[in-house]
């Protein structure tokens, strides 16, 4: 079903890799669709001296594999203009504003305008201030600011950046864009725990005896290594993407799916999160690790990577056992782990039940694996009797695993998440508050590594992350369930 939406999307970093890689072609996608139609237009602005023609060439370069036809491809990039701008000049905000407002009367846009801002975090708040001065915020329309991670690099940044976008724009209209709650299978975790009465009903403590979230990437830092070493795992993945994971599978049912409830329940969980426990260094509950040359030679080691630090102690893994301090999650321990160079590309989610009261089975525990991404779909692993005599147990796993035709049909992350701003629908969008309580919890971590003496231990390219990460489970008397 179409709808309509009028706006006009201004972006700051038009030129920029995101641009080309996710955001045209999401755009394109809903023009498809018919969620965009004819009254929209797009606006890039970047340092780079452009022609409105060759930045029409770049947008259809970037849809060229999902265009319709050449003609539809041509009448979608006709709708794009190209501002060369320099942020910090005030001048520059008065030749956008007059391009802004002549786009909005041609394609009778009604004041509607989406300020996309994908650029260096620095630049957020300088941006924010120029667009309310100078007027490109609309008075008859809505207007709305998207925002790309990283959101600030601690606590103390992200607040600082948070006050400076507040002095121009109100909560309500900023989008944190984390493009894991955009994904199906991410957005599904409700669905299941809330839907299915089996699951309802188990989903606690008193039945669940641990859970596992894994986010592991194959490849290492590609040409990222200069802003890659400076962030690291932890920040880079733990702080957003891990976090509301977490949230969305611990979160009490909310009143309603409306932004404001989901977000409520989302950061009563992260506010319970206790801090973790750094104080035995040889046994902490949060352990890091870089990657080390592979095994067979054929991968580089990160400390050789273009423009990383011979010596860096940055953190391309992160293991982590997190304890929610609620009367309802309390013992149930939380294992993360995510990291550069390992094994294979999987996001997955593993949630371990508890073995049954009764002693009549030599059991193995019910899990139930959540297929984030590449793979996409559910798993439940019960136990069955095996055939024959005897009352010997084998597993049984019952499978709904999407297929690779139904996932590439399905919307992409970005796709949902623009018609999301479009709608104004923050439901799946990082909020002050949950940015906040997640980097505060991150911050303690970072801390205490930093005081610490130890050596960041290695593991080989093309392995599952050091020994430490296995032995937090083990000492727990535990395992991950997930080790290929």
């Amino acid at each position: 079903m179409s709808q309509k939406n009028k706006a006009l999307f201004i972006i700051f970093g038009g030129t920029g890799d995101l641009a080309q890689r996710k955001l045209y072609p999401a755009l394109y996608r809903l023009y498809k669709k018919e969620y965009l139609s004819e009254h929209f237009a797009v606006i890039g602005t970047a340092r780079r001296e452009w022609s409105d023609e060759y930045y029409q060439d770049v947008v259809r370069d970037a849809i060229q594999d999902i265009a319709d036809s050449d003609d539809h491809a041509k009448a979608f990039a006709s709708h794009f203009r190209y501002q060369s701008h320099n942020v910090k000049d005030t001048e520059h905000y008065h030749t956008l504003k007059r391009l802004a407002d002549s786009l909005d009367e041609e394609y009778q846009l009604e004041g509607n305008r989406i300020f996309y801002l994908s650029m260096s975090p620095s630049f957020f708040g300088t941006i924010t201030s120029h667009l309310k001065e100078q007027k490109l915020v609309t008075d008859n329309g809505f207007n709305r600011v998207v925002i790309e991670k990283p959101f600030g690099t601690d606590y103390e940044s992200s607040k600082e950046l948070n006050d400076e976008i507040n002095a121009s724009f109100d909560e309500d209209q900023l989008y944190r864009i984390d493009h894991y709650l955009g994904k199906e299978m991410v957005q599904t975790i409700l669905a299941l725990r809330f839907a299915n009465r089996l699951f309802t009903d188990s989903w606690n403590a008193s039945s669940i005896d641990n859970i596992q979230i894994t986010l592991s990437e194959d490849l290492g830092v590609e040409e990222r290594g200069e802003y890659y070493d400076k962030t690291g795992a932890l920040k880079d993945m733990v702080q957003n993407h891990v976090m509301q994971v977490v949230a969305l599978l611990t979160m009490n049912p909310p009143k309603s799916f409306t932004m404001e409830d989901v977000r409520d329940q989302k950061i009563h969980i992260l506010k319970a999160l206790k801090e973790p426990d750094m104080s035995d260094v040889s046994s902490p509950e949060f352990i890091r690790g870089q990657y080390a040359e592979s095994e067979d030679g054929s991968l580089i080691a990160y400390r050789e990577e273009d423009k990383v630090d011979t010596e860096s102690m940055t953190d391309t893994f992160v293991a982590g056992k997190l304890t929610i301090n609620t009367d309802e999650w309390r013992d149930v321990p939380v294992y993360i782990r995510t990291g550069k160079r390992l094994k294979e590309k999987m996001s997955r989610v593993d949630v371990v039940w508890k073995k049954t009261d009764n002693e009549l089975f030599d059991e193995s525990p019910t899990h139930l694996t959540i297929h984030l991404g590449p793979k996409e779909g559910v798993e439940l692993f019960l136990n069955d009797k095996k055939i024959g005599p005897g009352m010997d147990l084998t597993p049984l796993p019952l499978r709904s695993l999407r297929s690779e035709e139904t996932i590439e049909q399905s919307p992409e992350a970005y796709e949902k998440l623009i018609l999301d701003v479009l709608i104004g629908d923050e439901t799946h969008f990082a909020h002050w508050g949950e940015v906040a309580e997640s980097w505060k919890f991150v911050d303690a971590i970072k801390k205490a590594w930093k005081e610490s003496d130890q050596p960041i231990p290695l593991y080989p390219a093309n392995s599952m992350g050091p020994k430490e990460a296995f032995d937090l489970l083990e000492k727990d008397g535990r395992k991950w369930v997930w080790n290929p």
